[in-house]
């Protein structure tokens, strides 16, 4: 099988159309196809920040449900997840937008909504193994001893990243750069630290290259190892890209 893996949307609705598009996928009354037989994958992050997080949902669970695409969670997905159980979460770091839209809608769309994201995000496995193994994708990364396993510390790693508990002065946690260390054969595709480009380190790629902070929405084309990028119709938010010592 090959994979488009796409990095976070947080809401950029009309970008990734766009990408999509590039990436040569046809849609036929709502059913997307490529003349390859290639697969959508989404690592996390679809809403928040973004202008058409709600659009967004509808959009990844029709295709997740048609069996177009595969969909795993990251942390943006698993508050929102909370915020629909009615748990008590902090409406802040971006939730803000993705509840004003919701709260928009009607009491009907409300609750349609709210039931097909949570039925996509219970039924979505923390990350994804692909291709025997040779291909694995998780929204802030893993680090390869933790492949294969779900408990707690990993969960923590796949939505967080490889946090120190300390934080920036902005509030965001301080993380460890684990994709440095990493040396295993899998390839690990990842997302959730915004970059300017594509971060290529051993066998993993981060691929989100901040949409919503006027960076690009990008893909990872799998198995051919490269990657396909659209520009963000955002204004460019310089600080929230991570630069890194390799």
């Amino acid at each position: 099988m090959r994979y488009d893996v796409i990095g976070d949307i947080h809401g950029c609705y009309n970008e990734l159309i766009e990408l999509i598009e590039k990436l040569g996928y046809q849609n036929h009354d709502g059913d997307l196809s490529h003349p390859e037989g290639r697969k959508l994958v989404f690592l996390g992050d679809l809403t928040d920040r973004g202008p058409a997080s709600i659009k967004v949902i509808e959009f990844v669970y029709r295709l997740v449900k048609q069996d177009t695409a595969l969909y795993s969670p990251g942390n943006h997905c698993d508050k929102l997840y909370r915020y629909f159980l009615g748990r008590n979460v902090q409406i802040k770091h971006g939730l803000e937008t993705t509840v004003e839209e919701f709260n928009q809608l009607s009491s009907k769309q409300k609750q349609d909504v709210s039931k097909r994201f949570k039925k996509m995000f219970e039924a979505a496995p923390l990350y994804l193994q692909l291709d025997e193994n040779r291909l694995v994708v998780a929204h802030a990364g893993i680090r390869e001893d933790l492949i294969g396993h779900t408990h707690k510390r990993v969960r923590t790693f796949v939505l967080y990243g490889d946090i120190t508990g300390e934080r920036h002065e902005d509030g965001m946690p301080i993380r460890r750069d684990w994709a440095k260390k990493y040396g295993g054969d899998p390839i690990i595709v990842y997302g959730h630290t915004p970059v300017k480009e594509p971060r290529r380190a051993g066998n993993t790629i981060n691929i989100d290259t901040g949409c919503v902070f006027g960076g690009s929405l990008t893909a990872y084309r799998y198995p051919e190892d490269t990657t396909v990028s659209v520009p963000s119709s955002m204004p460019v938010v310089e600080e929230k890209f991570r630069s890194f010592d390799d």
